[in-house]
């Protein structure tokens, strides 16, 4: 086994491994689970979430056990690194690995749990929200600081991003967190980082007019680029789903 813990929670190593080994029978199944299962657990004075990544397939297990980070420990040291950046993410707890023979088994990452306000798939599908547009602007300028900052969340999807609401601001947490880079970007890489948050072209238009103002550059400029992805993104996945229900359809 191989784990890795934060320093605020040390004390409970021992505790903490003894609720990895009790996943099953604990806590209460958290999302809809389709690939990997998140339960929330009551621990000491903490509510914890717990993420039991899918076992990978033959390929994988070998690949993880020798030569990749897997996406318990990416998901730990990455939100080391956002807190360490002052960039907003459940607090990390721990994360173990196991082996199972000569490959890679399963693995687990622990996070404290929050319970946010919305998340922006509600922005998304209730456009009368209030101060709808005024959460967009605030959620494009807490983007424009993760470009700022070197970060490329390359999840950066509707559900990946908890909103709290707090007097007179907005704070956004990001969660599922194992695909991330962390380098400078250019401006056709940030633009490109918003192409799988919405379909919806008023809220491209919000953003990027927002985005303009904060990186400098003409408002038609950041539209046209950002809607240019956007719809490139949207294309491809209608495509994608078309391709699974005619699959679907023949077998």
């Amino acid at each position: 086994m191989n784990s890795d813990y934060n320093p605020a929670f040390i004390q409970f190593k021992d505790a903490l491994l003894k609720l990895i080994n009790s996943f099953d029978s604990v806590g209460t199944v958290f999302g809809n689970g389709d690939r990997n299962v998140i339960k929330t657990v009551e621990f000491e004075d903490f509510t914890l979430n717990i993420k039991s990544f899918k076992e990978p397939n033959f390929i994988n297990q070998i690949a993880y056990q020798y030569f990749r980070k897997s996406k318990a420990r990416r998901s730990f040291e990455y939100a080391t690194i956002l807190k360490e950046k002052g960039i907003g993410t459940p607090d990390p707890v721990a994360y173990f690995e196991f082996k199972k023979g000569v490959g890679f088994g399963k693995s687990f990452y622990i996070s404290e749990h929050e319970l946010p306000d919305l998340t922006y798939r509600e922005l998304v599908h209730e456009p009368e929200f209030p101060n709808h547009e005024e959460i967009l602007k605030a959620f494009t300028r807490f983007t424009f600081q993760l470009h700022e900052k070197g970060v490329e969340f390359q999840d950066h999807s509707p559900g990946n991003t908890l909103i709290f609401i707090e007097e007179n601001d907005y704070k956004f947490s990001l969660v599922d967190l194992n695909r991330m880079k962390f380098r400078a970007l250019n401006f056709e890489e940030r633009m490109y980082n918003f192409r799988r948050l919405t379909p919806k072209k008023e809220m491209v238009k919000v953003m990027s007019e927002e985005y303009a103002k904060l990186i400098n550059k003409p408002k038609e400029e950041v539209f046209k680029l950002m809607w240019d992805y956007t719809s490139e993104f949207q294309r491809k996945f209608h495509l994608k789903q078309k391709r699974k229900k005619k699959l679907k359809s023949i077998f």
